[in-house]
């Protein structure tokens, strides 16, 4: 089948629900997507099972592609702060996707499909995502820079991103301190960064009332997915560009 013909099963793992859709090889929705909450406990058979049931419910699809909530290396978990770091850590997800939905299947970071969903090419982009925790992406003209796990970097003496302006801290300390933390986040994230655009994604992002600089924007959650096209045709100019 061509590649600009191709259907793509495209996976968003959160620490709160999991949703799925088919996407076509430019990234539009050929179906909208299917949500379900994440299981509890969110064991790695107990996410796949939840997750061979949502692609039940779609179209053939030729590809797959999943955005996982932790460090992941050549499609293995490295860590899941939100699922459970011993739980999954070394689980070769990639692996075990291509062999229960029976397609070829590319795991990586759900900050980092965001970010391929986001980045217009322009420079060095970063994407932070605001929901159970803090997800981070960087990107250099469109192409995904090395993973930082920023989420489990210290920004206190006791607390690290996730804990500082995750979930559980909005529902602790409302909204008027989350924005005040947010208003510290962004200063910091621009000295150390210097990137030419931030994108600020996920649920909690529209929490945000205070006026934003020229080079940060708000993206629709929608938008977020869309990477999972994205990935599949970099992964092809890679293959192209060795043989």
């Amino acid at each position: 089948m061509p590649e600009e013909n191709e259907k793509i099963l495209t996976i968003d793992i959160g620490g709160s629900n999991i949703k799925a859709t088919v996407l076509n090889s430019a990234g539009d929705y050929l179906k909208e997507y299917e949500r379900e909450k994440t299981p509890s406990p969110p064991s790695p058979q107990d996410v796949v099972d939840l997750i061979k049931t949502l692609a039940g419910r779609f179209p053939e699809y030729d590809k797959i592609t999943a955005g996982f909530p932790g460090y992941i290396k050549n499609g293995v978990v490295k860590t899941a702060p939100k699922l459970g770091n011993d739980i999954w850590k070394d689980y070769d997800l990639q692996k075990e996707l291509t062999t229960v939905l029976g397609k070829p299947a590319l795991v990586i970071n759900d900050a980092d499909l965001q970010g391929l969903s986001l980045a217009e090419g322009k420079g060095v982009e970063m994407v932070i995502t605001l929901g159970t925790g803090f997800g981070s992406a960087i990107m250099k003209d469109g192409f995904l820079m090395p993973h930082l796990e920023m989420s489990q970097h210290p920004i206190t003496k006791s607390k690290n991103y996730n804990d500082y302006v995750g979930e559980a801290a909005l529902l602790k300390i409302g909204k008027e301190r989350w924005g005040k933390r947010m208003k510290k986040v962004l200063g910091i994230l621009k000295t150390v960064f210097n990137y030419d655009h931030l994108y600020i994604s996920g649920g909690n992002a529209k929490l945000l009332t205070f006026e934003l600089e020229s080079d940060v924007s708000i993206a629709n959650n929608r938008e977020g997915i869309k990477g999972g096209a994205v990935l599949w045709k970099q992964e092809a100019q890679k293959i192209k560009s060795i043989t």
